[in-house]
């Protein structure tokens, strides 16, 4: 069959390249799976909204609530709970809560980090320098670790830097790299000399993305939707053509011809279907990205392999809540790879969000298991996954009753890893494609993990898709 577009992959990205595609062009998606909204997938179970993938977005960045307001269910858009904020860090044994006023790894308030039992003295010292120590010279990628021991000291990267980035990112700070991950920092001590001078700054000039100010919903760092972001997922594939949405539709090869002098992309499902088209749009993972256009450029798929991803699995649990004999303090608590347990993270869910626990009686907790210092905790069985999430909330929080039930989510190679030299792979990979008409890339493995980044890039994807097609008279509706 022929289509004027071909997105491969039903994850956000592509189901927001679908959007920006409707009503405009022939399109048709395909996603190998049963389902679409990739690691989007929120459940409702016994009265608990479960997330067993993302269960929020950053604020900061706009394109979450402007696709919200496109969709009109800005209402459905819902803040953390204030009144629980805070995070804590597991050290020796005990989980201590992180200084108020710390942004971005840096205290803005002295008097709470000064109190504050989890840097020892010389540790703050240490962090203080920052205030002091010139930017670094010279150009050249260097690693988040690199960055934190220079600028706050090694103390400030195992107990703060190492274990917030494993419990967001899953990765390993030693082979982060600082201008992919997390050029904010690098921006920062060019620009002001010290990451702590320009959060004091950035403390005074506070701002959120207009979209989510005009909802009159609380305007809170951290976001999701009443009924998890799910919701999301669901109301855009409820503005799509239904039948152009193919799920169970594996890809097995992408060839290309010349027709007319223009090149049309040949794509081939597992079941011998053939779709043909001169727009193509990669919404999926780079590894697998680099299998299917290893005949179309054999040099863009050796790059392309090279872009690392590692597994792991979330784990959700329902308790009583008069089965936990601890008090449950702040949105949960990261745990560093000193410390050497099984877990990454905790998130006490139904202290974070509200209306995630039938009432209060029920306490909800998503532990993640695996990340890049034990990946193959990802790949245990269901049932020694339990065992060692019970072992560690026992340990950790005296909880000694098993759950009312427990949901476990794997992501095998699902949390893309922005490595040293992701940059300069990324030019390679963007020039390559470049050189291929009507090409086009896009999803957390390449300028952006987060959700927003990712509606972001399916849309600037589907935009290029459709200039792409009127130029070359490709006749879009």
């Amino acid at each position: 069959m022929n289509k004027e577009a071909v997105i491969i992959g039903g994850g956000i990205t592509g189901l927001a390249a679908a959007l920006a595609l409707q009503g405009k062009a022939d399109y048709m998606l395909l996603e190998k799976d049963s389902r679409l909204g990739g690691k989007i997938l929120t459940e409702k179970a016994e009265g608990f909204i479960i997330e067993g993938g993302p269960d929020c977005f950053l604020s900061e960045k706009p394109w979450v609530a402007q696709l919200a307001a496109s969709l009109g269910i800005s209402h459905r858009l819902l803040g953390t709970n204030e009144e629980q904020k805070g995070t804590f860090v597991l050290s020796k044994g005990r989980l201590h809560r992180l200084p108020e006023g710390l942004m971005l790894l840096v205290p803005t308030q002295i008097w709470p980090f000064v109190i504050n039992p989890l840097i020892s003295w010389p540790g703050k010292l240490r962090m203080a320098l920052d205030l002091f120590l010139p930017p670094k010279k010279g150009g050249g990628d260097e690693s988040l670790a690199s960055f934190v021991r220079r600028r706050l000291g090694q103390e400030a990267l195992d107990k703060i830097a190492g274990p917030l980035i494993g419990g967001i990112h899953a990765g390993d700070p030693d082979t982060m790299s600082l201008q992919a991950s997390f050029p904010r920092f690098l921006n920062m001590e060019q620009n002001y000399g010290s990451i702590t001078k320009a959060m004091l700054a950035a403390r005074k000039h506070k701002a959120v993305p207009q979209a989510t100010q005009d909802a009159g919903v609380a305007k809170t760092y951290f976001m999701s939707f009443r009924d998890g972001l799910g919701e999301l997922t669901a109301a855009v594939i409820a503005r799509l053509d239904q039948e152009r949405l193919k799920t169970g539709a594996p890809v097995k090869s992408i060839a290309s011809s010349q027709e007319e002098g223009k090149r049309i992309y040949v794509v081939e499902l597992e079941n011998g279907t053939q779709v043909r088209s001169p727009a193509l749009i990669l919404a999926i993972p780079a590894g697998a990205a680099a299998l299917l256009v290893r005949d179309l450029d054999p040099e863009m798929s050796a790059a392309l392999k090279q872009m690392p991803a590692v597994s792991s699995a979330t784990v959700s649990l329902a308790f009583k809540a008069a089965d936990i004999p601890r008090k449950l303090e702040g949105f949960g608590f990261v745990v560093p790879a000193g410390e050497n347990r099984k877990i990454m993270a905790v998130t006490y869910s139904s202290l974070k969000w509200a209306g995630r626990v039938p009432d209060a009686s029920f306490v909800l907790l998503r532990v993640f298991v695996g990340g890049a210092h034990q990946e193959q905790l990802a790949q245990l069985d269901d049932g020694a996954i339990l065992k060692l999430v019970g072992q560690e909330l026992h340990d950790i929080l005296a909880i000694k009753t098993s759950p009312l039930f427990a949901r476990i989510y794997r992501w095998i190679k699902g949390m893309p890893q922005y490595t040293l030299g992701h940059l300069d792979r990324m030019s390679l990979i963007e020039q390559r494609a470049g050189q291929l008409p009507g090409f086009y890339l896009a999803g957390g493995s390449y300028r952006g993990v987060g959700i927003g980044d990712c509606i972001n890039g399916g849309t600037k994807a589907a935009e290029g898709a459709l200039q792409y097609l009127q130029e070359n008279k490709f006749n879009p509706k």
